[in-house]
């Protein structure tokens, strides 16, 4: 029996704010979605690798996890073209009209250590908000509820 081998590529979408000219700055209201941003990479990869890297990469790319409140996700990619992802996703600038800087913040080769940096990483954005609004550190709001679904939600993940 034949294993497959992954990576998993934990991605962090960050928007770009930038007013144009003549127009205060609005952060959009429409939330991405899974099936966005698996678009968005699909067409990256065919942009700059062709329809080859789209070969090499279309058959083991899947969303495993979004998070629309922190623009969080977990791309699954196989190992061997796992780079030609990485390059895609690096190169992505605009999804859906809408300009995000993409911030890999981990590549690990099984999907458990992806959930422990995917959790640990949203309570570091969670503690960036509640630092921005400066909130005492036992504050209670619903950003707890969202942390403690969300980690739920990355733990339930199946390979």
């Amino acid at each position: 029996m034949v294993r497959f081998k992954n990576r998993w590529l934990l991605v962090e979408f960050l928007p770009i704010l930038a007013p144009a000219p003549g127009r205060a700055v609005a952060p959009s209201q429409e939330e991405l979605t899974s099936k966005q941003v698996w678009s968005a990479l699909k067409q990256s990869v065919i942009t700059h690798f062709g329809d080859t890297g789209w070969g090499a990469v279309g058959s083991s790319l899947t969303i495993k996890y979004f998070s629309p409140r922190t623009n969080l996700c977990i791309i699954r990619v196989a190992r061997d073209p796992h780079k030609i992802a990485w390059a895609s996703v690096t190169l992505l600038n605009a999804i859906d009209g809408r300009r995000y800087i993409p911030n890999v913040v981990h590549v690990s080769g099984t999907i458990k250590q992806a959930q422990l940096a995917a959790i640990r990483h949203n309570r570091e954005i969670v503690a960036r908000y509640r630092a921005r609004a400066k909130l005492p550190v036992g504050y209670q709001d619903s950003y707890e509820e969202y942390l403690q679904k969300s980690a739920q939600e990355i733990e339930a993940l199946q390979d």
